[in-house]
């Protein structure tokens, strides 16, 4: 369904940043987007444990070589909660006094939370995949700090007993922590006029609709699923066919798909452009 969609669409569009863009979506009235961090930590902040600044701590397996080091495409490492509290627990006892801490919140999502503002520029390591690192290293005023944290974190992880745990079971190893996404932990979220679903730890602080909902609104649905898997079968059932149903009968003006850095927008009259050929997702998107 997805690449009869992709052919029934218009020419692609280049996405610098797909969240900002989803976020317009969703929150047309607002002129700009809350940091990832700002909304992943707003139940693990109060104003009895206050942090100035905040970023994800997104758990990674990178490879050292001879002259470089590089994150594997599938090299973004999910943790199950228990994981993720062991490694939190453990980090906040060997940095304790370092004035950061790790933090559990929902969906086992890791985040450091400073004492002082931090001014630096990140990358979501969605962009790092399957590329050397050196050319996403934190930069900016704070961003030396957060590459020696990182290296530090390197460093604790190294034989760490999540790990050793994790290898057993043939699973790949924690071998860092990639900060990104970070702003004020005390950031407050906007009001959204439409609805959010799917597993990105910035979008689904703003709920998570199980279903395609009945209600005529804009939605922002995140899968992490890849096209074609088992896994994708129920993001079809659930997502895309409602949302073709939806616009076929008026009730949407459009649907926008995005992947990478490209977005195919596909409007009403889905009869349309009938002559154009399906042709492999991963070929449309230019993913390898």
């Amino acid at each position: 369904m997805l690449e009869r969609l992709v052919a029934r669409a218009g020419d692609p569009s280049r996405v610098e940043d797909w969240r900002t863009e989803a976020f317009r979506i969703v929150a047309p009235g607002v002129e700009r987007r809350p940091s990832v961090a700002a909304m992943t930590v707003q139940e693990l902040v109060s104003g009895t444990d206050p942090a100035a600044w905040a970023c994800v701590a997104t758990p990674v397996h990178l490879r050292a070589g001879m002259h470089s080091v590089t994150m594997a495409a599938d090299g973004i490492v999910k943790l199950a909660p228990g994981e993720a509290a062991a490694l939190s627990a453990d980090f906040n006892r060997v940095f304790r006094g370092a004035g950061v801490r790790l933090l559990v919140g929902r969906g086992a999502v890791l985040s450091c939370l400073f004492d002082e503002r931090i001014e630096a520029a990140t990358h979501d390591p969605e962009e790092v995949a399957g590329n050397d690192v050196f050319g996403f290293q934190p930069a900016g005023p704070g961003g030396a700090r957060l590459r020696r944290l990182m290296s530090e974190m390197e460093m604790w992880l190294f034989d760490h007993p999540v790990n050793l745990a994790r290898v057993a079971r043939e699973r790949p190893p924690v071998t860092g922590l990639w900060l990104w996404g970070g702003g004020p932990a005390d950031e407050a979220p906007p009001s959204l006029q439409g609805w959010c679903a799917g597993q990105d730890p910035f979008f689904s602080a703003f709920g998570s609709e199980s279903e395609y909902p009945r209600a005529a609104a804009s939605g922002v649905v995140v899968c992490e699923d890849r096209p074609g898997s088992h896994e994708w079968l129920e993001v079809e059932r659930r997502w895309l066919i409602p949302a073709v149903a939806a616009l076929r009968s008026g009730r949407l003006e459009r649907i926008d798909l995005s992947a990478a850095h490209r977005r195919f927008s596909v409007p009403k009259g889905l009869h349309l452009r009938f002559w154009r050929r399906p042709r492999p997702w991963w070929e449309s998107y230019g993913v390898e």
